[in-house]
């Protein structure tokens, strides 16, 4: 086990924190992962919570789990991801998220069912209590969009928002959280996920549209200074 495997906030820290470790080429394509209660200690986590982070992994066809044998990646390096990570500056990356995530609420609420939906709920329970600190709130983040992605059932836009996960865990982003990701942010950005779940619930596709169109333009605004 490498140094990535520290100390972290719930289970979407710990699915972060795997996460970077099978996109960096640290795990590779169909490596068995650690068990449960090797990462449980390494991640000091509970099993609970490690258990969690690998069914979310699993949701995001990043590992498969087999029965009796374990964990396995299945995650390809398919091409290098560092050049167009490298080449996309954080206001590309919000416009391009305005491209994709209002059709992938509305293919979520098409799609999801209540046990996806209760899934998702429970990823953005993990940003609970993040407001001081930028780092486990932008891990809770990342993972509650991939989740949305996750829920519209649709294998080609989660692969696509994996990619966009990769390039927002790039240090262009991580250099500018501390200042954009104020307590009063993140307050802000949970209240949004909460109303867009709601909207999702009541199978409200207009409504989910247009709540995550205004939370990525507010985003896109915070994130030129002008929030």
């Amino acid at each position: 086990m490498q140094e990535h495997l520290q100390v972290t906030t719930g289970s979407a820290g710990v699915f972060n924190r795997i996460r970077d470790a099978i996109v960096a080429g640290e795990y590779s394509y169909n490596e068995r992962l650690p068990s449960e209660r090797d990462l449980s200690a390494a991640y000091k986590a509970a099993r609970g919570t490690v258990r969690a982070a690998l069914q979310q992994l699993e949701e995001a066809n990043l590992v498969k789990r087999k029965f009796g044998s374990g964990t396995f990646v299945s995650f390809r390096h398919e091409f290098e991801q560092t050049d167009i990570a490298e080449q996309t500056s954080p206001l590309e990356l919000i416009e391009t998220r305005l491209a994709i995530e209002p059709y992938i609420v509305k293919m979520v609420v098409m799609n999801a069912n209540n046990r996806d939906l209760n899934r998702l709920e429970e990823v953005l329970e993990q940003a609970i209590d993040t407001e001081s600190d930028p780092n486990a709130f932008s891990a809770a983040d990342e993972a509650f969009h991939l989740m949305l992605a996750s829920c519209s059932q649709n294998p080609l836009m989660i692969w696509i928002y994996q990619r966009i996960n990769d390039i927002r865990s790039h240090t262009q982003w991580s250099a500018r959280k501390n200042y954009i990701l104020t307590p009063e942010k993140i307050s802000d950005y949970i209240s949004q996920h909460r109303t867009l779940l709601g909207a999702i619930r009541q199978r409200d596709h207009i409504r989910a549209a247009e709540i995550i169109t205004n939370h990525l333009k507010q985003a896109k605004q915070d994130l030129i200074g002008q929030g």
